[in-house]
């Protein structure tokens, strides 16, 4: 089923499939950090497509919560860069260009090249092992995934396991480096960075890449060889941007 806008386009119609069957419980956390969770998590799986529009109307409906409460949902989205606010248009989920993500990624090669020898130099022994618990479990969900980047099923399991073992090894990585200002700078740069990282995760086999380039970083960090470890990063980012750029690239042509 689909919708027109106002001008004239097409978009995909925002149904309860996109974000499941059941309503959102009344459990401690406030309905709107629910609902932010939910619909971000549908942005960063791909559910909800660079470009497509977010009708309030839809959401509302779909998940169950005030029309206020989306509009909230819809302002911390903007905030982190997920969600963009057209004028004349409303509330879209966030492009980003193929220039745009070259950006973003030699910032990233620069900033966690930095991040890995500092973690190299200054993290203890726990923190190596959980940098190692952290790149096992991106291999395993990597080996879960099929031909498709998600689980067999469909449901989209797949990529959210991936993007969630991927934050546990930057988070591991953040807090072995035991440095404010650079965890500090890339938090500015998180969302954008999942949404892409979302991207270059949904190209068939690059998920098992990414985990043998982690890999890599880690074995280099047990070494201990910070400049190996820091040359196995860029490398990693990358072939993430050449990935990634490639893919938004033929969105663009599409």
């Amino acid at each position: 089923m689909s919708t027109t806008d106002p001008a004239g386009g097409i978009m995909a119609a925002v149904t309860s499939s996109m974000w499941g069957h059941e309503p959102l419980p009344r459990v401690a956390a406030p309905l709107r950090e629910q609902a932010t969770d939910r619909v971000r998590a549908a942005i960063l799986d791909l559910r909800l497509q660079p470009g497509q529009r977010l009708v309030e109307r839809e959401l509302v409906e779909n998940l169950g919560v005030s029309r206020a409460t989306i509009r909230e949902v819809i302002r911390q989205l903007a905030a982190e860069g997920l969600v963009t606010v057209v004028p004349q248009r409303g509330a879209e989920v966030t492009s980003l260009s193929a220039s745009d993500a070259a950006d973003i990624y030699e910032m990233r090669a620069a900033l966690e090249a930095l991040a890995v020898r500092r973690f190299s130099q200054r993290a203890d022994p726990e923190h190596v092992r959980a940098l190692r618990a952290a790149v096992d479990e991106i291999a395993r969900t990597a080996s879960g995934s099929d031909a498709s980047g998600s689980d067999a099923s469909g449901s989209g399991g797949g990529a959210r396991d991936q993007l969630g073992a991927k934050d546990r090894f930057y988070e591991v990585l953040m807090a072995g480096s035991a440095s404010d200002p650079l965890q500090q700078t890339l938090a500015g740069l998180q969302a954008r960075v999942r949404l892409l990282r979302a991207t270059s995760l949904s190209v068939p086999g690059r998920p098992r890449q990414a985990a043998e380039e982690l890999a890599a970083v880690v074995d280099a960090i047990e070494a201990g060889d910070a400049e190996a470890a820091a040359d196995a990063c860029v490398l990693h980012i990358r072939n993430a941007a050449a990935t990634a750029t490639a893919e938004l690239q033929g969105h663009g042509r599409s």
